[in-house]
């Protein structure tokens, strides 16, 4: 995402942060095969996992699940304690998304797994990336 918001002239408006609905990972590195296959495409993931807070909403204007799974929990904890960040499906922005909205998970399967994310995820930054330019322009 950090890298389609700079080639987009737009990194200085927008920031960007990841986190998960639970903390089965808080404070660990990115999964090596993920890193690889960044790495692979010319991306480097730092950062540590953190688990989502009700400030996030506040915080934020988006907060994108991965997967309904975890739009349901983001809702519920949007619920709970407010906050006027639009809650949705990563993949909304997806031009290839059509009927089928969740990123799958890689965790438990094999490499090919973690370059089909990236592509997914890849894809679906950069229309999100149009999305957010044409809405700074709006201002």
């Amino acid at each position: 995402m950090l890298h389609h918001l700079s080639v987009a002239g737009i990194d200085g408006s927008v920031r960007v942060d990841s986190a998960g609905t639970g903390a089965w990972h808080a404070g660990e590195s990115p999964d090596p095969r993920a890193c690889a296959v960044a790495e692979m495409n010319g991306v480097t993931l730092n950062g540590r996992a953190r688990r989502v807070v009700p400030e996030d909403f506040q915080k934020f204007d988006y907060v994108l699940a991965m997967d309904s799974a975890n739009l349901h929990d983001l809702e519920h904890l949007q619920a709970s304690s407010g906050g006027d960040a639009h809650v949705a499906l990563f993949r909304t922005y997806d031009p290839l998304g059509e009927g089928d909205s969740d990123i799958p998970d890689p965790y438990y399967g094999g490499s090919s797994g973690f370059d089909r994310v990236y592509e997914m995820v890849d894809r679906t930054c950069r229309e999100l990336v149009e999305h957010l330019s044409a809405e700074l322009s709006e201002g």
